[in-house]
């Protein structure tokens, strides 16, 4: 990437999406970017969909979202659960003013439903909450992958490689 350490923070809370959380990690990590995972506590256990755990480095509440560069939410049924704590959603708007790339896959766009920030930009998501997405505003694309201005999405599992080609390109400019 660049001489400066850049560090990116990764949502989570159980039934996450195992290949949503994981893959775009593994990838950043090989790019030399430090990616910490935040939960509801820290150093809590937290499983995905199919049985694959992840421990969190950080909980919600002791996040400053100053001291990271990205923020990144996967998908799966955790998205539901995340977007309903205060903090979870003072992250997203915090990284959203300060026009810092933000990635969601899946159904990690209710997250960025509920911090009211997708209103007349373009996205995509699992075709599940299409009506959810233009519903707070946003245009929605059936396409792997969308970068509106800070804001990556993507659909689904499939997409992980577009989406990430995306957000790396972001998080570069």
């Amino acid at each position: 990437m660049d001489e400066k350490p850049r560090k990116v923070l990764q949502l989570i809370d159980h039934d996450f999406e195992d290949l949503e959380l994981w893959y775009p990690v593994l990838r950043l990590r090989e790019a030399g970017l430090t990616v910490h995972l935040a939960g509801e506590k820290a150093n809590e256990k937290y499983i995905g969909k199919y049985g694959v755990p992840a421990l969190s480095d950080v909980s919600f509440n002791d996040v400053n979202a100053d001291e990271y560069d990205a923020l990144l939410v996967p998908g799966g049924w955790a998205p539901d659960k995340l977007r309903r704590f205060p903090a979870v959603l003072a992250i997203v708007r915090s990284m959203d003013e300060q026009k810092k790339p933000i990635g969601q896959i899946c159904h990690a766009g209710w997250v960025l439903i509920s911090a009211k920030i997708l209103q007349g930009k373009k996205v995509t998501s699992t075709p599940g909450i299409r009506d959810d997405m233009e519903n707070a505003g946003a245009t929605w694309l059936d396409v792997p992958a969308v970068i509106d201005g800070h804001l990556v999405s993507s659909r689904r599992p499939p997409d992980l490689p577009e989406y990430m080609q995306a957000f790396l390109s972001v998080l570069k400019s």
